[in-house]
């Protein structure tokens, strides 16, 4: 079997006393989806961050394509090709949807025509960003914002997705809508690293999954499998 796309071994954070994240270790294989839930404040968002750079590491390694990545700045783990779609969207309010979506590809040394169809490209997934592509992004909709910052995360051409809570605080259709966002994402065979309070749609979608809670892994298995296990439907499926 071929070396995982990421491999997470050991890893902790520590926000000064408070150990955040406990040891963790989880890998994701290209073309996968593999999810992560647990509740809040399980350290799932500091875990996002520490693999896309934006936290540091207390100890334990990051590994991307074979290559330690740990001590890496966030620009150039961007630049190796792993993006992230942040919790809480931040788009850029005061830029226009098409400016968020360059700011997306800033990295990127293509040809005015490339960004271009690029953009199409993500229009093409996202339709109502193509109508909404000349207004500022702080004055979207909060569905409207996750889909931009989806669109943003791929405008970069990512090797690996990080998708963090990309359907806290939206209405059911549109969590509808950006899930069948993701799975046609991993149709065309992207590999998404995906956290989600919504247990029961991303372990639908997702290969494998971890359980997160207080910083340590506490189940992993199949989707399949954690959507059977009697531990995680009590716990997160609402079934007792």
């Amino acid at each position: 079997m071929s070396e995982p796309m990421l491999k997470v071994e050991a890893l902790e954070v520590r926000y000064g006393a408070i150990d955040a994240l406990k040891g963790i270790s989880l890998e994701v294989r290209a073309g996968e989806v593999v999810t992560i839930i647990g509740g809040n404040g399980a350290g799932k968002s500091t875990l996002m961050k520490t693999i896309s750079g934006l936290e540091p590491a207390a100890a334990g390694s990051v590994l991307f394509e074979g290559r330690d990545i740990t001590k890496l700045a966030g620009h150039e783990r961007v630049a190796l090709g792993i993006a992230q779609s942040p919790e809480g969207r931040q788009v850029f309010p005061d830029q226009t949807v098409r400016d968020n979506l360059m700011l997306g590809a800033y990295h990127r040394k293509i040809t005015p025509a490339q960004l271009a169809a690029d953009i199409d490209a993500q229009f093409a997934i996202f339709p109502r960003l193509h109508e909404r592509q000349a207004q500022m992004a702080g004055t979207l909709s909060g569905g409207e914002q996750q889909m931009l910052a989806i669109a943003r995360a791929l405008m970069a051409k990512p090797k690996l997705l990080l998708l963090d809570e990309p359907s806290l605080g939206l209405a059911p259709l549109i969590v509808k809508e950006i899930f069948g966002v993701i799975r046609s994402l991993k149709s065309h065979g992207v590999t998404i690293l995906l956290v989600e309070q919504m247990a029961n749609q991303a372990l639908a979608v997702a290969e494998r999954g971890y359980v997160l809670e207080t910083g340590r892994i506490t189940i992993e298995g199949t989707g399949a499998d954690l959507r059977r296990d009697p531990r995680v439907r009590a716990a997160y499926l609402g079934e007792h």
